[in-house]
């Protein structure tokens, strides 16, 4: 029965990762948890490999459309490994039920970040110009910024990454809008190949560090799920208002945050 359950688990965050980009994923581990039976730490670490083949299967895509800018994305990436790293050591040491009650907070953050960036998306801002007015020291000036912002953005991510078993794209893409000039689709697409480097390494932290036991029929079941999940939620991004997605997703990441908060303070 709960190998059943896989199937439309794992379409469903699939669908959300691939149509959203952004915080798409999150809700792997809470599915993986209360419908699956996984453990907090075995569904963090399951997570990641979710998480990360279902992004790279979605970067694909968006590649073929265009929506994908690499370097920046490898760049972004490689500054957060370090993150990922050190998130990852410490999620081994934390209780299990202090673990998801922190997990529901991020939760209700990347809800709230949703909401507001789904109204906000008509007003993004362009700036390919930027700057073009004012001087050399300006530029200069706007352009450590930039720097500044992704440097912190990178990290953050890394650490909820490794600590979570969450791609952190509800960061990354509010980042590259705000940072880089980014639309959101090509925030989206490029948040791809941050989520699988920061899932790769650390995952790899998780194996070499203390072992992680995967359930493989099931995960096998969830995870191939999941990639043709990204694959239609990319048709879907196509055809429906980025607004109405991400609004709707938004409010049921909070009432999931909400059941998970419950579930895990009872039991501490």
């Amino acid at each position: 029965m709960i190998l059943l359950l896989g199937l439309p688990a794992g379409l469903l965050i699939g669908m959300s990762l691939g149509a959203l980009g952004a915080g798409g994923s999150i809700l792997t581990v809470p599915a993986l948890v209360y419908l699956l039976g996984q453990t907090p730490h075995q569904a963090t670490s399951a997570s990641l490999l979710v998480v990360g083949a279902a992004a790279l299967a979605g970067v694909g895509a968006h590649w073929r459309a265009g929506r994908v800018r690499l370097g920046p994305g490898l760049v972004f990436g490689a500054v957060g490994a370090a993150g990922s790293v050190l998130g990852s050591k410490a999620s081994a040491l934390a209780d299990p039920n202090v673990l998801l009650l922190g997990f529901a907070g991020l939760m209700v953050a990347a809800g709230v970040g949703m909401l507001a960036r789904g109204r906000n998306r008509q007003h993004e801002p362009d700036e390919d110009g930027a700057g073009g007015g004012g001087g050399v020291a300006t530029k200069r000036r706007v352009d450590t910024a930039r720097a500044v912002k992704v440097l912190v953005a990178a990290t953050v991510v890394g650490l909820l990454t490794g600590f979570f078993g969450v791609g952190g794209g509800f960061v990354v893409v509010p980042a590259l809008v705000l940072a880089l000039g980014y639309d959101t689709a090509t925030a989206v697409g490029t948040s791809l190949v941050v989520i699988v480097i920061n899932s790769a390494v650390a995952l790899a932290t998780r194996v070499a560090g203390h072992g992680v036991s995967f359930d493989w029929p099931l995960l096998g079941v969830f995870l191939v799920a999941a990639v043709a999940g990204v694959l239609l939620g990319n048709r879907i991004a196509s055809r429906v208002a980025p607004q109405k997605l991400t609004t709707a997703f938004a409010v049921m990441l909070l009432v999931v945050a909400f059941y998970t908060a419950v579930r895990s303070a009872l039991q501490l």
